[in-house]
Protein backbone atom coordinates (compact mmCIF):
# COMPACT_ATOMS: atom_id res chain seq x y z
CA UNK A 1 0.00 0.00 0.00
CA UNK A 2 2.72 2.12 0.69
CA UNK A 3 4.23 2.04 -2.77
CA UNK A 4 0.58 3.38 -4.05
CA UNK A 5 0.61 6.27 -1.85
CA UNK A 6 0.83 9.50 -4.20
CA UNK A 7 2.46 11.65 -1.40
CA UNK A 8 5.35 8.81 -0.74
CA UNK A 9 8.78 10.03 -2.58
CA UNK A 10 8.82 6.40 -4.07
CA UNK A 11 5.88 6.47 -5.82
CA UNK A 12 6.73 9.89 -7.07
CA UNK A 13 10.15 8.17 -8.17
CA UNK A 14 7.95 5.09 -9.85
CA UNK A 15 6.56 8.17 -11.88
CA UNK A 16 9.31 10.04 -13.00
CA UNK A 17 10.74 6.89 -14.55
CA UNK A 18 7.34 5.46 -16.19
CA UNK A 19 7.37 9.23 -17.63
CA UNK A 20 10.50 8.68 -19.16
CA UNK A 21 9.64 5.84 -20.78
CA UNK A 22 5.89 6.45 -21.60
CA UNK A 23 7.13 6.92 -25.55
CA UNK A 24 6.91 3.11 -25.89
CA UNK A 25 3.78 2.67 -24.42
CA UNK A 26 2.39 5.50 -26.43
CA UNK A 27 3.57 3.84 -29.88
CA UNK A 28 2.61 0.26 -28.75
CA UNK A 29 -1.28 1.41 -28.03
CA UNK A 30 -1.28 3.88 -30.38
CA UNK A 31 -0.42 0.99 -32.84
CA UNK A 32 -3.11 -1.72 -31.50
CA UNK A 33 -5.72 1.05 -31.27
CA UNK A 34 -4.93 2.28 -35.26
CA UNK A 35 -5.23 -1.69 -35.95
CA UNK A 36 -8.26 -1.55 -34.14
CA UNK A 37 -9.86 1.37 -35.75
CA UNK A 38 -9.04 0.89 -39.22
CA UNK A 39 -10.72 -2.78 -38.68
CA UNK A 40 -14.13 -0.78 -36.99
CA UNK A 41 -14.39 1.64 -39.30
CA UNK A 42 -15.97 0.03 -41.73
CA UNK A 43 -18.41 -1.86 -40.04
CA UNK A 44 -19.97 1.02 -37.86
CA UNK A 45 -19.70 3.49 -40.54
CA UNK A 46 -22.24 0.69 -42.69
CA UNK A 47 -24.55 0.20 -39.48
CA UNK A 48 -24.86 3.97 -39.22
CA UNK A 49 -26.31 3.65 -42.88
CA UNK A 50 -28.08 0.56 -42.05
CA UNK A 51 -29.67 2.46 -39.35
CA UNK A 52 -30.52 5.93 -41.01
CA UNK A 53 -32.05 3.72 -43.70
CA UNK A 54 -34.32 2.13 -41.35
CA UNK A 55 -34.97 5.25 -40.02
CA UNK A 56 -34.21 4.08 -36.51
CA UNK A 57 -32.93 6.85 -34.87
CA UNK A 58 -31.69 5.91 -31.60
CA UNK A 59 -29.41 3.55 -33.65
CA UNK A 60 -28.48 6.11 -35.53
CA UNK A 61 -27.11 8.37 -33.31
CA UNK A 62 -25.66 5.59 -31.13
CA UNK A 63 -23.46 4.90 -34.34
CA UNK A 64 -23.27 8.47 -35.58
CA UNK A 65 -21.44 9.04 -31.98
CA UNK A 66 -19.29 6.13 -32.06
CA UNK A 67 -18.22 6.60 -35.99
CA UNK A 68 -17.55 10.80 -34.55
CA UNK A 69 -15.48 9.11 -31.94
CA UNK A 70 -13.60 6.64 -33.59
CA UNK A 71 -12.80 9.04 -36.94
CA UNK A 72 -11.52 11.89 -33.96
CA UNK A 73 -9.43 9.13 -32.20
CA UNK A 74 -7.78 7.78 -35.34
CA UNK A 75 -6.87 10.88 -36.94
CA UNK A 76 -5.28 11.91 -33.58
CA UNK A 77 -3.13 8.83 -33.25
CA UNK A 78 -2.14 8.71 -36.55
CA UNK A 79 -0.80 12.09 -36.16
CA UNK A 80 0.50 11.33 -32.93
CA UNK A 81 2.53 8.13 -34.79
CA UNK A 82 3.80 10.58 -37.68
CA UNK A 83 4.98 13.13 -35.05
CA UNK A 84 6.48 10.73 -32.63
CA UNK A 85 8.48 9.08 -35.59
CA UNK A 86 9.90 12.61 -36.61
CA UNK A 87 10.66 13.05 -32.81
CA UNK A 88 12.30 9.40 -32.77
CA UNK A 89 14.30 9.98 -36.41
CA UNK A 90 15.10 13.39 -34.66
CA UNK A 91 16.74 11.50 -31.45
CA UNK A 92 19.18 9.64 -34.40
CA UNK A 93 20.03 12.52 -36.53
CA UNK A 94 21.23 14.16 -32.94
CA UNK A 95 23.52 10.92 -32.30
CA UNK A 96 25.13 11.38 -35.80
CA UNK A 97 25.59 15.06 -36.15
CA UNK A 98 24.79 16.92 -33.06
CA UNK A 99 23.27 20.43 -33.00
CA UNK A 100 22.92 23.00 -35.62
CA UNK A 101 26.22 24.57 -36.35
CA UNK A 102 24.67 27.90 -38.29
CA UNK A 103 28.35 29.25 -38.57
CA UNK A 104 29.21 26.08 -40.73
CA UNK A 105 26.02 26.85 -43.13
CA UNK A 106 27.51 30.60 -44.23
CA UNK A 107 24.57 32.40 -44.32
CA UNK A 108 24.44 36.14 -44.82
CA UNK A 109 23.94 37.24 -41.09
CA UNK A 110 20.60 38.71 -41.68
CA UNK A 111 19.19 34.50 -42.11
CA UNK A 112 21.81 33.73 -39.99
CA UNK A 113 20.33 35.78 -36.90
CA UNK A 114 16.54 34.85 -38.26
CA UNK A 115 17.44 30.85 -38.17
CA UNK A 116 19.35 31.64 -34.65
CA UNK A 117 15.91 33.73 -33.38
CA UNK A 118 13.29 30.82 -34.64
CA UNK A 119 14.94 27.76 -34.42
CA UNK A 120 16.94 28.47 -30.92
CA UNK A 121 18.51 24.72 -31.12
CA UNK A 122 18.09 21.36 -32.69
CA UNK A 123 17.68 19.84 -28.31
CA UNK A 124 14.74 22.73 -28.49
CA UNK A 125 12.77 21.53 -31.37
CA UNK A 126 13.13 17.74 -30.07
CA UNK A 127 11.95 18.95 -27.08
CA UNK A 128 8.75 20.56 -28.77
CA UNK A 129 8.41 17.42 -30.50
CA UNK A 130 8.07 15.10 -27.37
CA UNK A 131 5.41 17.74 -25.57
CA UNK A 132 3.59 17.96 -28.59
CA UNK A 133 3.59 13.64 -28.71
CA UNK A 134 2.65 13.43 -24.92
CA UNK A 135 -0.06 16.13 -25.21
CA UNK A 136 -1.20 14.92 -28.17
CA UNK A 137 -1.92 11.38 -26.83
CA UNK A 138 -3.61 12.34 -24.05
CA UNK A 139 -6.09 14.88 -25.89
CA UNK A 140 -6.90 11.55 -28.16
CA UNK A 141 -8.70 9.76 -25.30
CA UNK A 142 -9.77 13.26 -24.14
CA UNK A 143 -11.44 13.96 -26.46
CA UNK A 144 -13.82 10.26 -26.95
CA UNK A 145 -15.09 11.63 -23.07
CA UNK A 146 -15.88 15.27 -24.46
CA UNK A 147 -17.94 13.02 -27.74
CA UNK A 148 -19.21 10.79 -24.70
CA UNK A 149 -20.34 14.32 -22.70
CA UNK A 150 -22.60 15.61 -26.10
CA UNK A 151 -24.21 12.33 -25.99
CA UNK A 152 -25.23 12.32 -22.66
CA UNK A 153 -26.44 15.58 -22.81
CA UNK A 154 -28.62 14.90 -26.22
CA UNK A 155 -29.73 11.55 -24.56
CA UNK A 156 -30.93 13.18 -21.13
CA UNK A 157 -33.14 15.32 -23.01
CA UNK A 158 -34.50 12.73 -25.17
CA UNK A 159 -35.24 10.68 -22.11
CA UNK A 160 -37.44 13.76 -20.57
CA UNK A 161 -39.30 14.39 -23.42
CA UNK A 162 -40.20 10.34 -23.96
CA UNK A 163 -40.36 9.20 -19.95
CA UNK A 164 -41.55 12.68 -18.32
CA UNK A 165 -43.37 14.57 -21.03
CA UNK A 166 -44.90 11.74 -23.49
CA UNK A 167 -44.76 9.03 -20.17
CA UNK A 168 -47.99 8.05 -18.64
CA UNK A 169 -46.66 7.77 -15.01
CA UNK A 170 -47.14 10.85 -14.33
CA UNK A 171 -50.09 13.35 -14.84
CA UNK A 172 -50.06 15.15 -18.12
CA UNK A 173 -50.41 18.42 -16.79
CA UNK A 174 -47.23 17.81 -14.38
CA UNK A 175 -45.15 15.64 -16.81
CA UNK A 176 -45.60 18.58 -19.28
CA UNK A 177 -44.71 20.99 -16.44
CA UNK A 178 -41.48 18.75 -14.88
CA UNK A 179 -40.58 17.92 -18.37
CA UNK A 180 -40.49 21.86 -19.44
CA UNK A 181 -38.78 22.77 -16.33
CA UNK A 182 -36.05 19.64 -17.05
CA UNK A 183 -35.66 20.80 -20.52
CA UNK A 184 -35.02 24.28 -19.99
CA UNK A 185 -32.63 23.23 -17.15
CA UNK A 186 -30.32 21.31 -19.60
CA UNK A 187 -30.71 23.37 -22.56
CA UNK A 188 -29.24 26.44 -20.48
CA UNK A 189 -27.04 24.22 -18.66
CA UNK A 190 -25.60 22.91 -21.64
CA UNK A 191 -25.06 26.36 -23.27
CA UNK A 192 -23.55 27.78 -20.02
CA UNK A 193 -20.79 24.68 -19.76
CA UNK A 194 -19.89 25.25 -23.00
CA UNK A 195 -19.11 28.72 -22.44
CA UNK A 196 -17.17 27.69 -19.57
CA UNK A 197 -15.43 25.30 -21.37
CA UNK A 198 -14.44 27.42 -24.44
CA UNK A 199 -13.48 30.35 -22.49
CA UNK A 200 -11.22 28.00 -20.00
CA UNK A 201 -13.24 28.61 -16.92
CA UNK A 202 -14.30 31.68 -17.77
CA UNK A 203 -17.69 31.25 -15.26
CA UNK A 204 -15.47 29.99 -12.30
CA UNK A 205 -13.56 33.17 -11.62
CA UNK A 206 -16.20 35.72 -10.35
CA UNK A 207 -17.04 35.07 -6.86
CA UNK A 208 -21.05 36.17 -7.47
CA UNK A 209 -20.78 34.36 -10.95
CA UNK A 210 -19.64 31.46 -9.40
CA UNK A 211 -22.14 30.85 -7.37
CA UNK A 212 -24.85 30.88 -9.29
CA UNK A 213 -22.68 28.60 -12.29
CA UNK A 214 -21.92 26.25 -9.47
CA UNK A 215 -25.24 23.98 -8.76
CA UNK A 216 -25.05 23.79 -12.54
CA UNK A 217 -22.18 22.70 -12.85
CA UNK A 218 -22.05 20.10 -9.83
CA UNK A 219 -25.21 18.81 -11.82
CA UNK A 220 -23.37 18.74 -15.60
CA UNK A 221 -20.16 17.06 -13.52
CA UNK A 222 -22.51 13.75 -13.55
CA UNK A 223 -24.87 14.39 -16.63
CA UNK A 224 -21.55 14.22 -18.72
CA UNK A 225 -19.41 12.02 -16.45
CA UNK A 226 -16.63 14.03 -16.12
CA UNK A 227 -15.99 13.43 -13.06
CA UNK A 228 -14.21 10.41 -14.70
CA UNK A 229 -11.58 12.79 -16.39
CA UNK A 230 -11.98 16.13 -14.56
CA UNK A 231 -7.85 15.96 -13.02
CA UNK A 232 -7.05 15.16 -17.24
CA UNK A 233 -8.90 18.43 -18.22
CA UNK A 234 -7.81 20.93 -15.86
CA UNK A 235 -3.74 19.33 -15.52
CA UNK A 236 -4.21 20.76 -19.48
CA UNK A 237 -5.89 24.05 -18.31
CA UNK A 238 -2.85 24.95 -16.32
CA UNK A 239 -0.43 24.29 -18.71
CA UNK A 240 -0.09 27.06 -21.92
CA UNK A 241 1.21 24.43 -24.21
CA UNK A 242 -1.50 21.98 -23.73
CA UNK A 243 -4.31 24.82 -23.77
CA UNK A 244 -3.04 26.04 -27.00
CA UNK A 245 -2.68 22.62 -28.29
CA UNK A 246 -6.53 21.81 -27.72
CA UNK A 247 -7.56 25.35 -29.18
CA UNK A 248 -5.48 24.65 -32.41
CA UNK A 249 -6.90 20.66 -33.04
CA UNK A 250 -10.45 21.95 -33.35
CA UNK A 251 -9.85 24.30 -35.95
CA UNK A 252 -8.20 21.52 -37.86
CA UNK A 253 -10.94 19.26 -37.17
CA UNK A 254 -13.19 22.11 -38.91
CA UNK A 255 -11.26 22.28 -41.50
CA UNK A 256 -10.30 18.78 -42.46
CA UNK A 257 -14.79 18.41 -41.96
CA UNK A 258 -15.04 21.36 -44.88
CA UNK A 259 -12.31 20.20 -47.07
CA UNK A 260 -13.91 16.06 -47.14
CA UNK A 261 -16.92 17.47 -48.31
CA UNK A 262 -15.45 18.89 -51.07
CA UNK A 263 -16.21 16.94 -54.62
CA UNK A 264 -15.22 17.53 -58.25
CA UNK A 265 -19.03 18.17 -60.43
CA UNK A 266 -18.81 17.36 -63.90
CA UNK A 267 -21.83 18.23 -64.85
CA UNK A 268 -24.66 21.59 -64.60
CA UNK A 269 -27.27 19.00 -64.31
CA UNK A 270 -26.58 15.26 -63.90
CA UNK A 271 -25.56 13.52 -60.69
CA UNK A 272 -25.20 10.33 -59.38
CA UNK A 273 -27.59 10.44 -56.20
CA UNK A 274 -30.55 10.95 -57.85
CA UNK A 275 -34.19 9.58 -57.38
CA UNK A 276 -35.27 6.70 -59.25
CA UNK A 277 -37.37 8.51 -62.53
CA UNK A 278 -38.61 7.44 -65.80
CA UNK A 279 -35.29 8.53 -66.96
CA UNK A 280 -33.20 8.11 -64.19
CA UNK A 281 -32.50 4.48 -62.54
CA UNK A 282 -30.37 4.88 -59.01
CA UNK A 283 -28.92 1.57 -58.11
CA UNK A 284 -31.06 1.41 -54.65
CA UNK A 285 -33.98 0.17 -56.15
CA UNK A 286 -32.48 -2.74 -58.00
CA UNK A 287 -31.60 -6.11 -56.16
CA UNK A 288 -28.67 -7.14 -58.33
CA UNK A 289 -26.72 -3.63 -57.78
CA UNK A 290 -26.92 -4.45 -54.16
CA UNK A 291 -23.22 -5.42 -53.89
CA UNK A 292 -21.68 -3.61 -51.61
CA UNK A 293 -22.33 -4.12 -47.50
CA UNK A 294 -22.49 -0.35 -47.38
CA UNK A 295 -25.30 -0.41 -50.37
CA UNK A 296 -29.01 -0.58 -48.82
CA UNK A 297 -32.34 -1.08 -50.32
CA UNK A 298 -34.88 2.50 -51.38
CA UNK A 299 -38.01 2.16 -50.53
CA UNK A 300 -38.86 -0.42 -53.30
CA UNK A 301 -36.91 -2.37 -54.71
CA UNK A 302 -36.85 -4.99 -58.10
CA UNK A 303 -34.56 -7.47 -59.13
CA UNK A 304 -33.05 -5.94 -61.92
CA UNK A 305 -32.99 -3.46 -64.69
CA UNK A 306 -33.58 -6.25 -67.13
CA UNK A 307 -36.72 -8.28 -66.48
CA UNK A 308 -36.58 -11.77 -68.29
CA UNK A 309 -39.51 -13.44 -66.27
CA UNK A 310 -43.49 -13.76 -66.96
CA UNK A 311 -43.73 -11.94 -63.59
CA UNK A 312 -42.02 -8.85 -61.37
CA UNK A 313 -41.03 -9.47 -57.97
CA UNK A 314 -41.45 -6.39 -55.63
CA UNK A 315 -39.98 -5.60 -52.06
CA UNK A 316 -40.73 -2.75 -50.04
CA UNK A 317 -38.72 -2.97 -46.53
CA UNK A 318 -40.36 -1.91 -43.79
CA UNK A 319 -39.74 1.78 -42.16
CA UNK A 320 -41.68 3.38 -39.18
CA UNK A 321 -42.89 5.74 -41.64
CA UNK A 322 -44.48 2.94 -43.14
CA UNK A 323 -46.59 1.96 -39.48
CA UNK A 324 -47.01 5.91 -39.29
CA UNK A 325 -48.95 6.07 -42.04
CA UNK A 326 -50.89 2.66 -41.51
CA UNK A 327 -51.92 4.60 -38.21
CA UNK A 328 -52.98 7.41 -40.02
CA UNK A 329 -55.18 5.67 -42.68
CA UNK A 330 -56.80 2.91 -39.60
CA UNK A 331 -56.89 4.27 -36.50
CA UNK A 332 -57.88 1.61 -34.82
CA UNK A 333 -54.53 -0.38 -35.36
CA UNK A 334 -52.74 2.55 -33.63
CA UNK A 335 -52.57 0.73 -29.43
CA UNK A 336 -52.85 2.64 -25.97
CA UNK A 337 -49.12 1.96 -25.55
CA UNK A 338 -46.28 2.63 -28.45
CA UNK A 339 -44.01 -0.07 -28.09
CA UNK A 340 -41.73 1.06 -30.60
CA UNK A 341 -37.92 2.62 -29.60
CA UNK A 342 -35.56 1.25 -27.28
CA UNK A 343 -36.01 -2.44 -25.55
CA UNK A 344 -34.28 -4.87 -23.94
CA UNK A 345 -33.62 -8.39 -25.57
CA UNK A 346 -34.25 -10.06 -21.94
CA UNK A 347 -38.19 -11.06 -22.21
CA UNK A 348 -39.55 -10.54 -18.38
CA UNK A 349 -43.51 -10.47 -19.81
CA UNK A 350 -44.39 -11.53 -23.26
CA UNK A 351 -47.89 -10.03 -23.52
CA UNK A 352 -48.21 -6.66 -25.48
CA UNK A 353 -49.77 -4.21 -23.00
CA UNK A 354 -52.81 -3.55 -24.61
CA UNK A 355 -54.91 -6.36 -23.38
CA UNK A 356 -53.56 -8.43 -26.50
CA UNK A 357 -52.39 -11.46 -24.85
CA UNK A 358 -52.62 -14.84 -27.01
CA UNK A 359 -51.19 -15.84 -30.07
CA UNK A 360 -54.23 -15.63 -31.94
CA UNK A 361 -55.21 -12.03 -31.58
CA UNK A 362 -51.78 -11.09 -32.12
CA UNK A 363 -52.07 -12.95 -35.18
CA UNK A 364 -55.60 -11.22 -35.77
CA UNK A 365 -53.67 -7.60 -35.40
CA UNK A 366 -51.14 -8.76 -38.01
CA UNK A 367 -53.71 -9.51 -40.47
CA UNK A 368 -55.40 -6.23 -40.15
CA UNK A 369 -52.31 -4.86 -40.34
CA UNK A 370 -51.23 -6.45 -43.55
CA UNK A 371 -54.99 -5.91 -45.26
CA UNK A 372 -54.44 -1.35 -44.47
CA UNK A 373 -50.77 -1.38 -45.82
CA UNK A 374 -52.52 -3.74 -49.25
CA UNK A 375 -55.16 -1.07 -49.39
CA UNK A 376 -52.86 1.71 -49.00
CA UNK A 377 -50.17 1.04 -51.71
CA UNK A 378 -50.65 -0.33 -55.07
CA UNK A 379 -48.76 -0.41 -58.50
CA UNK A 380 -49.04 1.10 -62.05
CA UNK A 381 -46.72 -0.10 -65.15
CA UNK A 382 -46.68 2.24 -67.71
CA UNK A 383 -50.54 3.98 -67.08
CA UNK A 384 -51.66 -0.15 -66.43
CA UNK A 385 -53.06 -1.40 -62.72
CA UNK A 386 -51.54 -4.28 -61.55
CA UNK A 387 -53.34 -6.49 -58.82
CA UNK A 388 -51.13 -6.98 -55.93
CA UNK A 389 -51.22 -9.12 -52.61
CA UNK A 390 -48.25 -8.12 -50.47
CA UNK A 391 -47.38 -10.77 -47.78
CA UNK A 392 -44.78 -10.04 -44.49
CA UNK A 393 -41.15 -11.07 -45.21
CA UNK A 394 -37.20 -10.63 -44.70
CA UNK A 395 -36.07 -9.49 -48.15
CA UNK A 396 -32.39 -8.37 -49.01
CA UNK A 397 -29.96 -7.50 -46.39
CA UNK A 398 -32.18 -9.50 -43.56
CA UNK A 399 -34.42 -6.71 -43.99
CA UNK A 400 -38.01 -6.62 -42.98
CA UNK A 401 -40.71 -5.99 -45.24
CA UNK A 402 -43.42 -6.48 -47.87
CA UNK A 403 -43.15 -8.39 -50.62
CA UNK A 404 -45.21 -9.32 -53.79
CA UNK A 405 -45.23 -10.39 -57.44
CA UNK A 406 -46.70 -8.87 -60.67
CA UNK A 407 -48.02 -10.90 -63.80
CA UNK A 408 -46.33 -9.28 -66.23
CA UNK A 409 -46.60 -11.88 -69.09
CA UNK A 410 -48.37 -10.00 -71.10
CA UNK A 411 -46.56 -7.31 -71.28
CA UNK A 412 -44.80 -6.20 -74.17
CA UNK A 413 -40.99 -5.92 -74.47
CA UNK A 414 -39.52 -2.70 -73.98
CA UNK A 415 -38.98 0.20 -71.79
CA UNK A 416 -41.50 0.04 -68.91
CA UNK A 417 -42.06 2.26 -65.68
CA UNK A 418 -43.41 1.10 -62.41
CA UNK A 419 -45.32 3.47 -60.71
CA UNK A 420 -45.75 2.97 -56.60
CA UNK A 421 -48.62 4.59 -55.58
CA UNK A 422 -49.81 5.49 -52.07
CA UNK A 423 -53.10 6.50 -50.62
CA UNK A 424 -53.09 9.06 -47.86
CA UNK A 425 -55.86 10.83 -45.54
CA UNK A 426 -56.04 14.80 -45.85
CA UNK A 427 -59.06 15.84 -43.89
CA UNK A 428 -61.78 14.14 -44.47
CA UNK A 429 -60.35 12.99 -48.09
CA UNK A 430 -58.42 10.23 -49.45
CA UNK A 431 -55.92 11.23 -52.01
CA UNK A 432 -53.66 8.81 -53.93
CA UNK A 433 -49.74 9.76 -54.86
CA UNK A 434 -47.02 8.30 -56.69
CA UNK A 435 -44.68 7.44 -53.80
CA UNK A 436 -42.08 5.97 -56.29
CA UNK A 437 -41.43 5.42 -60.18
CA UNK A 438 -38.64 3.35 -61.24
CA UNK A 439 -37.68 2.58 -65.25
CA UNK A 440 -37.03 -1.33 -66.36
CA UNK A 441 -36.66 -3.81 -69.60
CA UNK A 442 -39.10 -6.23 -70.16
CA UNK A 443 -37.60 -9.39 -72.50
CA UNK A 444 -38.76 -12.44 -72.58
CA UNK A 445 -35.78 -15.58 -72.63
Amino acid sequence: MENNDYKSPSFKKLLDSLQQQSWELELIISGFAIFGLFTAYEPLRIEMVNAENEQQIYRFVAYFILHIASSILLFNLLLHVILRGLWIGSLGLRYVSGDIEFDKLRYAPRFTNYLKKRIVSFDRYIANLENYCSVLFAISFLLIFYVLAMTMIILSIVLVANFIIEGDWLPERLGSILGAFLIMFIVIGMFLTFIDFITQGLLKRNKWVAKFYFPIYWVFSFLTLSFLYRPLVYNFLDNRFGKRLILLLAPIYLAILVITSFEYRNSNYLEKELKSSSIFANKENYLDMLTKDSDFPGEVVIPSKVITKSYLNVFIPFSENIEERIFIYNDSLRPKTDRRGLTSSIKINTNWGDEITSARQKDSIRRVYLRTFNEIYSFKIDSLPMDEDFILTTGPKKLLGFETNLNISDLEEGKHVLRLRRKRREKDTIVTVTSAVIPFWNFKD
